[in-house]
């Protein structure tokens, strides 16, 4: 029987191709939107309506594929929002949207997962979280500790269900041409802002980054390569060799060091 995949954020981007990509291969896949009605003409896979911010919607997306399907096999933690600005500067209520939507949203998912897998004794949870989680990054810090705090999740609860024979990963991209940056909350740059000049420059450097970016069915690849792996890593990260570098180079160089790098690259 095809593994039935669930796939957040399933409409654009990185989860599309993820989608796309399972569904050549033979999965049934249901992607998620939180409006599916603006894509009437996506054909690909199932497209059914979830928010993650929302309990209720999460609820009635998992049932509709166990109704459907008998079970669910994979969960691909996909959504996510982007959020740029100076700390100082970035109103309260984006910073608790990012982490509601980033960290408490997949949450939720996977507790109304668990209890599905738990009972079929078998089932994987693909939380995608970012490289930009390993690290602080300057006007990308709300950002960054979402994805750290979401990597480390997945670390305790993996741990926590390593008996009920499900498995529980993590996947960190890096910089892929998506449309990430047309959708992320970007704090003004303020006229009269100390952080004027600086966070301007980021902000160009942070969006060429993503237009440069990877094909995204590298994800994808590595996606499928996760699935057919009988005991997954707890961490995998896909991207450019720089990209990937940076996070063992943190591991290696003392702090000030490290952050003496960022400030170079980022020509603060």
């Amino acid at each position: 029987m095809s593994k039935v995949v669930l796939i957040t954020g399933g409409s654009s981007g990185i989860g599309k191709s993820i989608g796309e990509y399972l569904t050549e291969k033979g999965f049934v896949v249901y992607g998620t939107s939180r409006n599916p009605e603006k894509f009437s003409s996506f054909k690909t896979f199932k497209l059914i309506p979830l928010d993650v911010t929302d309990v209720v919607s999460i609820n009635n997306a998992v049932a509709t594929i166990v109704a459907q399907e008998g079970k669910l096999d994979v969960l691909i933690n996909n959504a996510g929002v982007g959020i740029t600005g100076p700390i100082e500067e970035t109103p309260s209520e984006e910073i608790h949207k990012a982490f509601k939507t980033n960290l408490y949203g997949p949450i939720d998912v996977m507790k109304t997962v668990l209890p599905v897998m738990r009972n079929q004794k078998s089932g994987l949870i693909i939380n995608v979280t970012s490289i930009a989680g390993y690290m602080g990054l300057p006007y990308r810090g709300i950002y960054s500790a979402t994805k750290g705090a979401f990597e480390l999740v997945t670390e305790a609860l993996r741990m926590e269900t390593k008996d009920f024979g499900i498995k529980i990963t993590n996947v960190a991209p890096g910089d892929f041409a998506t449309n990430i940056a047309s959708g992320r909350y970007h704090a003004p740059v303020l006229e009269n802002s100390p952080y004027k000049k600086p966070y301007g420059f980021s902000l160009e450097m942070m969006n060429e980054h993503v237009s440069d970016g990877g094909d995204p069915k590298e994800m994808a690849k590595a996606v499928l390569e996760i699935i057919n792996t009988p005991n997954p890593r707890i961490h995998y990260k896909v991207g450019a060799f720089l990209q990937k570098f940076s996070v063992a180079l943190k591991r290696i160089l003392p702090d000030k060091v490290y952050e003496k790098m960022l400030l170079n690259h980022y020509k603060l």
